[in-house]
């Protein structure tokens, strides 16, 4: 099962990551909202229209990025556009100013005339997202936009991403944590299909914060200073270890219910005659985050079921809301290959927004 019990809300004019490990889910999902495959159940809402049973009116607010771009090679970047204005129905009077506009939008004035095919990596990922473009659709879907880019061009498409989120919900799918939490303003970890985690960057950290975790390096000895840690209530655990500063040791501890302890700790090392030479506060940061998530959903899905039979059958569900209203409530078998079109035999329940 790909994607299993996946339901989640999407405001308008947000950008919105999907992060995980490959395999995840991140590329199905995408596939299931834009139409190109069909979930064994649950629905998709764009704008209100439902994505198998209103197929053209969802996807005309969709603008879609695939992993791999689907560019024709043998056409310049503006006889590739203006192919694709055509393929959105953009009225003929207006499809070479839209185009062009577009161009400029994506900063692709320089190779307008080029043969796609002889273009740098980051010129193809900018004339998919152009492609994406077309039309002016509420809700962009991209997946993986920086896969491959060198890091000049990696910090041009955020730049770009950026700039579009101004006037577009966006939703980016990645396995790198540093590329969604750069463009994001809401993060959802994916894990084993399902959702582990969602929020912005700082719900997420005070999310798995859980304790408050310290760092102090003084000058002492370790007996003294599991006496004076023994004293103070709030503190639950510690290592104690050699420092570099000759004659120091490095205490970590953990403290309950995230209780400031740092005047109190001071006045307790400093009256025992420890001198303080640094104390910090340690927080995980969203590498941490992810790896735990992503950890604890792999090993939920090795664990055998009662039976210790591993468990095949699943749903898929997900909701998504874009302000103006995707709803998504789905479930996917990853072999599932349904255009949404002819996907009207398909059950589905109503769902979620995007």
């Amino acid at each position: 099962m790909a994607v299993e019990e996946l339901s989640f809300t999407v405001e308008k004019g947000q950008v919105y990551g999907f992060l995980g490990p490959n395999g995840a889910g991140k590329s199905t999902t995408m596939n299931i909202m834009t139409g190109y495959i069909a979930a064994s159940s649950g629905s998709v809402r764009i704008n209100g229209f439902d994505i198998l049973t209103e197929p053209q009116k969802a996807k005309k607010c969709i603008g879609y990025l695939p992993e791999i771009p689907p560019l024709y090679t043998d056409m310049t970047v503006f006889e590739y556009l203006m192919f694709v204005a055509e393929l959105k129905k953009v009225a003929k009077k207006e499809r070479t100013a839209h185009v062009e506009e577009i161009i400029a939008k994506t900063q692709l004035e320089d190779v307008s005339g080029r043969l796609i095919r002889n273009l740098s990596k980051g010129y193809k990922q900018r004339t998919g997202v152009a492609q994406a473009l077309i039309g002016y659709p509420e809700v962009l879907i991209l997946d993986e936009p920086m896969v491959g880019l060198d890091p000049k061009q990696i910090l041009e498409m955020r730049d770009l991403i950026r700039e579009l989120s101004g006037e577009h919900t966006i939703l980016l799918s990645s396995h790198i944590l540093s590329e969604v939490s750069a463009v994001c303003d809401h993060i959802m970890i994916l894990a084993g299909g399902k959702l582990a985690a969602s929020g912005s960057p700082e719900e997420l950290q005070s999310l798995m914060q859980g304790q408050t975790r310290l760092e102090v390096v003084v000058l002492g000895e370790k007996e003294q200073a599991e006496e004076i840690l023994q004293d103070i209530g709030q503190v639950e655990a510690w290592e104690i270890e050699p420092a570099q500063e000759t004659g120091s040791i490095r205490i970590r501890l953990e403290v309950a219910d995230n209780a400031d302890i740092r005047k109190e700790l001071s006045v307790a090392l400093a009256g025992a005659g420890m001198p303080i030479l640094s104390m910090n506060r340690l927080e995980r940061s969203l590498e941490d985050i992810f790896l735990e998530l992503t950890e604890d959903a792999g090993q939920e899905d090795e664990a055998p079921d009662a039976d210790g039979d591993d468990e095949e059958d699943g749903d898929a569900g997900e909701d998504v809301d874009a302000g103006e209203g995707v709803e998504t409530e789905e479930d996917s078998d990853a072999n599932s290959d349904i255009d949404a079109e002819d996907a009207g035999e398909e059950d589905a329940d109503d769902g979620s927004d995007l």
